[in-house]
């Protein structure tokens, strides 16, 4: 599959590049895609929530009444899960969510996430280019020349480039990250993806080992 390469400015450069079909025209696996989103969703979470059970409680164990006539349900101390104030029962603990995925099915992930985005046709290959300073003007004429303001995008760098990350940053619906850091959610988030020329070399070589 051809694209046509533009530069910052949103014009056609006259220069085409193909994607490569070993990384773009897989037929994509559905079910690998929803691991690695999941996988990814869940090693988000930091897993640090946690209530107090009925033995962390602090207060008194003493028997609150005697046990039999009242006329009431017998009752044990005020730590009791049954009293306001009281332990919870089986309450969430600290716990790891992370799960392993092998790297085939991962990598498989990726490459029927990146096809599902040529198929769509949401993918815009730039020129190489960089940011002579940290500016978010400069990366906000650069969406706006692609006419994706209103778009979530991702940006695709071969290498860590501060000057356009930081340029980035504070903008709503974008995302720069390199392309070893690519990830199946982040592809799907997006609703154009921003590669460059470089990176798609990086891309091919690194879905090739």
């Amino acid at each position: 599959m051809e694209v046509k390469v533009v530069n910052i400015s949103g014009k056609e450069t006259g220069a085409k590049v193909q994607l490569p079909e070993s990384v773009f025209g897989v037929t994509p696996n559905d079910h690998a895609i929803y691991l690695d989103v999941k996988q990814y969703l869940a090693n988000q979470r930091q897993g640090t929530h946690k209530s107090k059970q009925r033995n962390e409680i602090a207060g008194s164990t003493r028997k609150l009444y005697k046990q039999k006539g009242t006329g009431g349900a017998r009752a044990g101390s005020i730590k009791s899960p049954l009293f306001n104030g009281g332990g919870r029962v089986f309450g969430p603990q600290p716990r790891d969510y992370s799960f392993k995925l092998n790297k085939k099915l991962k990598s498989l992930a990726r490459k029927s996430a990146l096809a599902y985005k040529a198929q769509d046709n949401s993918i815009v290959v730039l020129e190489d280019f960089s940011f002579d300073s940290i500016k978010t003007k400069n990366y906000l004429n650069l969406v706006n020349a692609l006419n994706l303001a209103n778009e979530k995008t991702l940006l695709v760098l071969p290498e860590q480039n501060n000057n356009i990350y930081l340029s980035s940053r504070n903008i709503q619906k974008t995302k720069v990250i390199t392309a070893g850091d690519l990830n199946t959610y982040d592809v799907l988030n997006a609703g154009k993806l921003l590669l460059t020329a470089n990176s798609l070399k990086t891309l091919e070589e690194a879905f090739a080992k």
